[in-house]
Order: C-alpha cells, then structure tokens, then sequence
C-alpha cells in the first residue's frame, strides 16, 4: 500500500538521519543538555533517538511496532520521562533531523510534531499500562553457531541478567539497523553465568534477522528489551504431562521450557500431598538423602513429549543439544521429529508437526504450540477441532493481530 505523502515526507527525512545515527544522537543529547533533567544516558541515546524516529516514521509491520513499543515503554518510565517533557523531546527531535537532511520545509516539521506527539502519548499509555519495569540492556555476542542454512544460533551476555520466565520472547535490535526491533524467545532456562541462547532465521528480504544471522561477529553488542509473556509459560498450579510441538525456531521457546522442567523436575511431597522441607546438620544428612531419594523415586514425573518440525532431516537443527536433553532425562522426555517432506526418514517420524503431535497426544495433558504464523493458525484451528480442551492449548502469540 502507497503511503500518505504525510509519512512519505516522515520516512523519507528519517531516511536521512539513520546512516549517521551517532552524530545524530550527539546533537540531540545537547540540545536537550539545559532543558531535561535528569539528561538521557549518553551511551543510550543513539539507540533512544533511533527507536523514537523509527516509531514515528517507520514502516514497519504490527509485530514490528508491538516489539519497539514493548522495548521502548520501560525505558522511557526508567528514564523518568513525563507527558511535560513531550515538547521538549519533539523539539529537540525535529531541530536534529532538520540539521540532518535535505529539502526540509515546514509541513515535514508540522507532520513529525503531530505523529510524533501521538507517538509519544501511545509510549506514556504503555508505560503506565506495564508498570514498574527493567529498561533495555546491551549484551555481547560470545559465540556464533551455524545451526542450519538459514539458521544462526547466538549465545549472548548481557550487561544485566534478564529477569524472565522459559517461554518469554523478548524484543531485540541492533544499532545496524537503527531503530528496528524484532521478537526472539531465549532457548534456555535462565542460567547461572545469566547467558542466552537465540536461534535467528534468516527471513529474506527482513530488515533484522539477515544482519544477526550473517553479518553479526563475536564480541558485537546487541540491544535486548524486557522480557514478555507470550503465551507459553509454565501454569505454576498445573503439574501433569505436556505436549509441546515446535515448527522452525519455534522449537526456542519450547526447549527452554524443557530446560527449566529439567533444573526443577524433582519437588519433594509428603505421603499427605504436602510439601516438605529438610535441615540436615553433620551426618544428620544421610536420613534426610534417603527420604529424598525414595520419594523422587516414588512420585510419578510429569512426562513430556517434544515434537519438532522440519521439512528434511537436515533441517533439524539443534538436534545434538536435543539429543543430549533426550539422553539426559529419557526417563521423562520424549523427543519426536515430525520431517514433512523426507521420505528416507523411518514412517514414525513422517508427517507435519501438528499431524505427529496429534498421534502423541494424551486426554489431560497441556499442549504448547510454538512456530511460524500460519503453524499458529493451522493450531488454533485443528486441535480443538481434535478434541484439545481450549484450556490445555497454550499457542504463541505471533504479533500479527491487532491487540488492545
């Protein structure tokens, strides 16, 4: 669809701006030196004025924008923004991108203080509606994994842990492509050393994923927002078996749900249903190490059957990380490869990741669906459909639906 020559005239002026971003930042930052107190951290400000532009002007699709708004809204409560600073941060905004483009005239000037004041009241809203919250922090890349053809897996450290739950996605860009933000979900459980694993498809032609897939290099810093439900975290009162089909890199989010079942799969329960709790001093321990083992022993584990799709066998990336998961916890995990288009592969394995989730599932166990839209669509649909209660059926939510 055409644009309005409104946001033409925005797109093409920030256009101009974006390769000189740093400089850009500069200026901003010191015309708002004297005028906003406390001033904007310096060594966040290209990002600042990058996402705010890109808000204002970008062209971007709707999961594209909920993911700069979710990285954009702690921040701007974190950096104590205000409704009175609106004006003073438009201006500043404006002066920077009229000393930084060409053929500026008064509309352009008119058309970013409009779209710019809404867009600023739209990141008030979403900073009062998320509360109190951590900003965005930079993280290191610390290792690069080609995982498939269109598959990198990136290890990153970020400055500061990361608060959040397996399941979670959380926004992240890259000062390579100013200002644009796109949602990964971490494949880990949280770690100790506070580490996260990211697996990037490269989507042809996308603004973000072919820059982290391909032109990323260890030791490069990447920009993460906080942390978001989704749709796939753990019910805490819920402990029977799952069901989790993963298509793509949605197996991320699912893996790391895995994780956080392994670190945490032995809760230690009375004969009364009740919880317990042992304190051992000396050799007092031996008794207590004994009871532990016999009731880890006695209680029935929930059970978990992962189903993870791809066209090929080759397709099947992670599959080393997989198979140590498998061989680690066989005594409760099952691991299913659903290859849709791979007739050499054992009939067992044969069919799409819904088809071979279906002929695995269960009456009362939970089932998560992770994956690419039209997989999300297809399971909203299907499993019902095939007798899944729509409160055991836990989906990934895409972004690619307009939400209040």
């Amino acid at each position: 669809m055409t644009p309005s020559p409104q946001l033409a005239a925005l797109r093409s002026s920030w256009t101009a701006v974006t390769p000189n971003i740093h400089r850009a930042a500069d200026h901003f930052r010191s015309t708002l030196a004297d005028r906003l107190r406390p001033p904007l951290p310096e060594r966040e400000m290209p990002l600042f004025l990058a996402t705010l532009g890109h808000l204002i002007a970008g062209d971007d699709h709707h999961a594209g924008r909920t993911a700069l708004l979710a990285a954009l809204a702690p921040t701007y409560q974190h950096l104590g923004i205000q409704p009175h600073h609106h004006d003073l941060l438009l201006d500043a905004l404006i002066a920077t991108i009229a000393r930084h483009t060409s053929g500026w005239t008064p509309d352009t000037a008119d058309h970013w203080q409009r779209h710019g004041r809404h867009a600023l009241n739209l990141t008030h809203r979403a900073a009062t509606r998320i509360g109190g919250g951590p900003a965005w922090t930079p993280a290191e890349i610390i290792h690069r994994e080609h995982a498939a053809d269109t598959i990198t897996i990136l290890t990153l450290r970020p400055r500061r842990r990361l608060r959040y739950q397996a399941g979670q996605a959380i926004p992240v860009t890259t000062l390579r492509r100013p200002g644009v933000w796109r949602w990964y979900s971490p494949a880990n459980a949280p770690r100790p050393d506070g580490t996260i694993e990211l697996h990037i498809r490269a989507i042809t032609a996308g603004p973000v994923s072919p820059l982290l897939a391909h032109h990323t290099a260890i030791g490069e810093q990447l920009w993460l927002g906080a942390p978001y439900t989704m749709g796939l975290t753990l019910d805490p009162n819920h402990d029977g078996d799952l069901l989790l089909a993963a298509g793509g890199t949605g197996l991320a989010p699912l893996r790391a749900i895995v994780e956080h079942l392994a670190a945490n799969s032995v809760r230690l329960h009375s004969t009364h249903g009740t919880d317990l709790i042992l304190t051992a001093g000396g050799t007092g321990l031996a008794p207590l190490r004994a009871v532990t083992e016999h009731l880890a022993g006695t209680r029935p584990r929930r059970r978990v059957t992962l189903v993870v799709g791809a066209r090929t066998m080759p397709d099947l990336y992670d599959s080393v990380a997989l198979d140590k998961l498998q061989t680690t916890h066989h005594d409760w995990l099952t691991v299913v490869p659903a290859l849709s288009n791979d007739p050499l592969v054992e009939p067992a394995s044969q069919g799409d990741v819904l088809t071979l989730a279906l002929q695995h599932y269960q009456p009362g166990q939970h089932v998560f669906v992770a994956g690419p839209p039209d997989l999300i669509t297809h399971a909203r649909l299907r499993l019902p459909a095939a007798g899944v209660p729509a409160g055991h059926l836990h989906v990934a939510e895409t972004f690619t639906r307009h939400t209040a």
